[in-house]
């Protein structure tokens, strides 16, 4: 499976991204070096999904310290100069929760070494940033693990957005339980939907599983109910960006509308996310900031021409929450959570959030 779209390069002191914006049609690689690079590759959908963004953000915490070296020294001062670049950085955009995560994790590892230098922080910041890599792999096949026990063979399995290996470090959530059920053994077919306005299940989870052989089929997004009704999905799973203490789950606009579409079908609707997408600071979803993005991703889905009048009004929401009651289960590293899930949360992520 994917695993090579996120790579530091020591020689060149630098974080490759596999630009997301361009597949399927062509690979190409967008350089981090900075903030400035950090925010852009997050903020433009360099690199998007809630894993990958936290893997990202944490890089840029490491490049946030090189820049401050670079223009402020080591001196006096340099401190309040960094402490303003993470900021920024964990404000980059609003509802994938495990970004602020990787800032405050590793901003806490700066508060419990008073007196470090910048250099070795840079240095700690770099260590800790390939190890979080490496270990959302890991946690993906933990949950994929858990998550294909869900699925039997022949499942017809539908997603909504990418929750694959380009969400991640490697593996997935979501396409992760789906790589692992194949890996068992199973005969599992995807439909992916579309995911309009940007269309990440026509191409992105369009193309990791195709490029994987695992047989995949792209539907529009006003497709699901008919796909429902005849009998052509079998379960849902999607990933999430946000999760709240109660298990209402943050995702890309439309899951709302798959889940109630499952629920009236009595189709099984899952979310697979790590411990890191929980938010227990968040009771309810009603909580969660709702991400808005620019009219233009709706106006010129192609980036050429318009496909609305002039001077018309949008929508572009980019997230939706999904109410706790209709989801069926969330597949964590830690197994799979039930309903009541403020009890089921609670006692398995504990105090993380």
């Amino acid at each position: 499976m994917l695993n090579t779209h996120i790579r530091y390069e020591p020689e060149a002191d630098a974080l490759m991204l596999l630009d997301q914006r361009y597949l399927p049609r062509r690979e190409e690689w967008y350089e981090v070096r900075d903030l400035a690079t950090t925010v852009y590759a997050l903020q433009e959908m360099v690199i998007r999904g809630a894993p990958a963004i936290g893997v990202t953000a944490a890089y840029g915490c490491y490049f946030c310290a090189r820049e401050t070296q670079r223009t402020e020294g080591t001196g006096e001062g340099w401190e309040a100069a960094l402490r303003d670049r993470l900021e920024t950085l964990k404000n980059a955009r609003p509802t994938a929760v495990n970004l602020r995560w990787a800032v405050e994790e590793l901003t806490k590892m700066w508060e419990e070494r008073p007196g470090i230098g910048l250099p070795a922080l840079a240095t700690i910041w770099l260590d800790r940033a390939r190890a979080m890599q490496r270990e959302d792999e890991e946690i993906n096949k933990a949950m994929g693990a858990h998550g294909a026990n869900l699925l039997k063979d022949g499942d017809r399995v539908m997603t909504h957005c990418n929750a694959g290996a380009l969400a991640t470090a490697g593996w997935g959530t979501a396409v992760g339980v789906i790589y692992s059920a194949v890996e068992q053994g199973k005969k599992i077919t995807v439909v992916a939907n579309e995911t309009r306005p940007f269309l990440q299940g026509a191409r992105l989870t369009a193309y990791e599983l195709h490029k994987c052989g695992v047989d995949v089929t792209v539907a529009c997004d006003n497709a699901c109910a008919l796909l429902m009704k005849k009998g052509l999905v079998d379960k849902v799973i999607v990933g999430a960006d946000r999760i709240a203490a109660n298990g209402d789950a943050a995702n890309k606009i439309g899951t709302y509308g798959v889940a109630l579409l499952a629920k009236a079908h009595g189709i099984p609707f899952y979310v697979a996310a790590p411990s890191s997408t929980f938010d227990l600071r968040c009771p309810t979803g009603e909580e969660i900031p709702i991400e808005e993005r620019t009219p233009r991703e709706v106006t010129h889905p192609t980036g050429e021409s318009a496909i609305t009048p002039e001077g018309v009004k949008v929508y572009n929401f980019a997230f939706d929450v999904t109410p706790a009651e209709l989801i069926a289960g969330i597949i964590t590293e830690k197994g799979v959570l039930t309903p009541p899930y403020t009890e089921s949360i609670a006692k398995i992520i504990g105090g993380k959030r």
